[in-house]
């Protein structure tokens, strides 16, 4: 069986090294550049609005929808804030050098824009059902938007796009994240794996099968918490390291360009390699042109398509430009991006190594662990819904059951496997998403820009 498994891991290795990694950089940051430029940098400078957005200052009762804007928003960055938040960045640290992180910064402010442009679309080519619910995502608007395009291809590319989702689902939102929380509970509290598998998928399962309005209402709970306790502990590191943040910067604004190779055991870190690790373990992060967060956007309630495409758009900043960026300087700061760990441990080592100026070596580890798991359970239950959500598309209602206990299965493999394994899985089905989805906003560009300018002529007149 090991034999078999490592067979599989070379091929895998094989594509993300040659194929995925390099389609990945050649579509994803043109685009992202592409959008910015198109809509005037319209995710900074109408961030406010956004903002006013989410607080539900435009909420009408008579919307139709399944969930508000904060749900929406939660749901979606309960997706993204997990495992790439804290072991996604060790990771990208690890492979590609401190310059990661700033392609890693990168990766999330050109996100915002392509969030906006997929969840925009998404809500524009979302379907209402009979019964009032809520279907959507790029499976839709690729195949109703890109019919008179591409005619029978767009709905190839639709359940390739749905397939993938599936996948991802099974390995970014699910098999990663399970892995880390059974990582982080075996070496800090030598918890077995198989026992953490077991409680993990039995807790995702009573809450998956309530659908989506109970993952909302787990998610807007979990997701503010979590986010405010890591931060916290984050930013008192940064404090008690305050001296050495001009030269943490510098490392990472320096080694972003020239590939300085990283030393104390790691990987020497070339610029194509710093940049390639960056822009996956971003991508990890925040999701941004893979599509996946537009499923969960297009349940919200509004009329206004550019209004939810706004919501959706201030998910990046706080999963990657925010969060992303403490993981990264604590790592940094504490001097654990040479310690030569790999992956949790590292995160780990920085929190333990932060703290020991206030006495509270043995903190470091909890803060993670605790973090990790929330962080990681909150993606899992809501990666269901998007593979629920591809399920439907592809084989309707009828199926959603099995793929249910086959997702249930997946948390378990995920608890079980080699950590290896597992990420380079994850790396290679998000390329089978991004892909075909880049293509899709691309060519329906011109859609969004119509419906930017109504939505702001609108706006003038309130």
């Amino acid at each position: 069986m090991q034999e078999i498994l490592n067979a599989i891991d070379k091929g895998i290795v094989a594509y993300n090294e040659y194929v995925g990694g390099y389609l990945i950089l050649s579509l994803l940051i043109p685009t992202g550049l592409y959008f910015a430029f198109k809509f005037k940098f319209l995710h900074v400078t109408k961030i406010k609005h956004a903002f006013d957005i989410i607080r539900g200052k435009y909420d009408k009762a008579e919307d139709t929808g399944d969930i508000n804007h904060f749900r929406a928003l939660t749901t979606a960055l309960s997706a993204t804030v997990g495992t790439g938040n804290i072991v996604g960045v060790a990771l990208a640290i690890y492979y590609g050098g401190p310059g990661a992180v700033f392609w890693m910064w990168v990766t999330g402010f050109l996100g915002m824009i392509l969030k906006f442009v997929e969840c925009t679309l998404s809500f524009l080519f979302r379907k209402v059902h009979e019964d009032g619910s809520i279907s959507g995502g790029p499976m839709y608007y690729i195949e109703t938007g890109l019919k008179n395009t591409l005619g029978s291809f767009a709905k190839v590319m639709a359940v390739i796009f749905a397939l993938a989702t599936i996948l991802c689902s099974l390995g970014t939102g699910n098999m990663a994240q399970s892995n880390s929380i059974s990582d982080v509970l075996l070496s800090n509290y030598n918890i077995p794996t198989a026992g953490t598998g077991i409680i993990v998928t039995a807790l995702v399962l009573l809450v998956i099968v309530g659908g989506i309005k109970r993952i909302a209402e787990v998610t807007s709970k979990l997701v503010p918490f979590m986010a405010v306790a890591y931060f916290a502990a984050a930013i008192t590191v940064i404090i008690l390291f305050i001296d050495r943040i001009p030269a943490a910067f510098y490392l990472i604004f320096t080694d972003a360009f020239t590939g300085t190779a990283a030393t104390g055991g790691f990987i020497g870190a070339a610029f194509i390699i710093t940049l390639r690790f960056g822009v996956a373990r971003g991508l990890f992060s925040n999701e941004a042109g893979q599509g996946s967060a537009a499923i969960a956007h297009a349940a919200a309630k509004t009329k206004y398509p550019v209004r939810e495409g706004l919501v959706a758009s201030v998910g990046p900043l706080v999963d990657t430009l925010i969060i992303c960026t403490l993981t990264a300087l604590v790592v940094i700061l504490t001097g654990s991006w040479q310690s030569g760990i790999k992956g949790v441990g590292m995160t780990v080592d920085g929190f333990t190594k932060g703290l020991a100026p206030l006495g509270l070596t043995g903190l470091g580890q909890h803060i993670v662990a605790g973090g990790l798991i929330l962080f990681a359970f909150s993606t899992i239950i809501s990666w269901s819904y998007y593979g629920n959500r591809a399920v439907e598309y592809l084989v309707g209602a009828k199926y959603l059951k099995i793929y249910q206990l086959v997702f249930g299965l997946f948390v378990f493999f995920g608890s079980v496997w080699g950590i290896d394994l597992v990420w380079h899985f994850v790396d290679m089905v998000i390329t089978f998403m991004t892909i075909p989805n880049l293509i899709a906003i691309l060519i329906l560009s011109p859609i969004v820009k119509k419906e930017v300018t109504k939505y702001f002529s609108m706006m003038k007149g309130i």
